[in-house]
């Protein structure tokens, strides 16, 4: 049987440097990924009760997108930026969980 040797990491607080042991909880972490301003992702699980817009529609601002429903409030997500509904993932009825890719947007083109 052989033993693993433990694996050290350098970090610094303010000039001193110190090394760790990182845990297997910390090496096995979801990464974090930047998120694109052309996704529209859930926060939080739900049930999709009205979809308003259609795959090609160019939507203004502020205008809402569906209506999710969790923990028996209805909450109204709205588009952040002028732009073209590329892809709907969702459909009227669907529970969701929480991270659900819901809308995909493109760029409208200026006609």
């Amino acid at each position: 049987m052989q033993i693993e040797k433990p694996e050290y990491v350098d970090f610094a607080v303010t000039a001193r440097k110190y090394k760790t042991l990182l845990t297997k909880k910390y090496l096995n972490r979801k990464p974090w990924v930047n998120p694109s301003p052309y996704d529209i992702i859930s926060i939080i699980p739900g049930t999709i009760l009205s979809v308003f817009v259609q795959e090609g529609d160019v939507v203004k601002e502020g205008s809402p997108l569906l209506i999710l429903e969790a923990m028996k409030m209805q909450n109204r997500i709205q588009m952040p930026f002028t732009a073209r509904i590329k892809k709907i993932y969702v459909e009227v009825g669907v529970k969701i969980p929480k991270e659900t890719l819901m809308i995909e947007l493109e760029a409208a083109d200026n006609q």
